[in-house]
């Protein structure tokens, strides 16, 4: 897998796009959790009608954000209707990733 500047991938419908710190935070990962995550992104999210059926809202500070559950992951996304894109912001475990 190689990224350069973040992700970009082209869709019908929505364009997954990965921030620089999320791209990082997905390197740092094993092999098979960043398969999972860009297979995650690939055939579900990118194709999706809303991507909001697939994720939940946050609340408190961060409730414009949604997130994203692959196995012990969360993808923190930021969906941007106008441009038809989702912005992946942040990466990391359940127990890390809201702090």
């Amino acid at each position: 897998m190689s990224w350069s500047g973040g992700l970009v991938y082209g869709s019908k419908t929505w364009q997954i796009e990965i921030t620089r710190t999320a791209e990082k935070q997905i390197r740092k990962l094993d092999r098979v959790a960043q398969e999972s995550i860009i297979r995650f992104l690939r055939e579900r999210l990118q194709t999706a009608e809303n991507p909001r059926r697939l994720g939940k809202p946050l609340h408190g500070d961060k409730k414009a954000l949604w997130r994203y559950r692959v196995g012990d992951y969360r993808l923190i996304c930021d969906i941007q209707d106008e441009r038809v894109i989702v912005l992946v912001l942040r990466v990391g475990h359940r127990k890390d990733v809201y702090r």
